[in-house]
């Protein structure tokens, strides 16, 4: 499940530096994740670093993906 994050996003910025596949950009308004880098993690950490670090609990689930598709994509960015 690659995540995104909500309009209640505040722009603060704590999120990105926690993201070892860097998915988190800032947006127009407030930060995206890209989902075609987003892994939630799974390859490096035991859980998303991003809502561990959101002080506004607005990084939630975007896209549905297995366990198994979201290591296959980290192994693609990571080598």
């Amino acid at each position: 499940m690659s995540l995104k994050i909500t309009d209640d996003c505040t722009s603060c910025d704590a999120c990105v530096s926690t993201c070892p596949n860097t998915a988190i950009s800032a947006g127009d308004v407030i930060y995206v994740i890209d989902a075609d880098r987003c892994t939630e993690c799974v390859g490096a950490e035991d859980s998303p670093q991003c809502q561990l670090v959101c002080p506004a609990d607005c990084i939630v689930v975007g896209v549905q993906e297995s366990h198994d598709q979201l290591q296959a994509k980290y192994t693609a960015l990571h080598g």
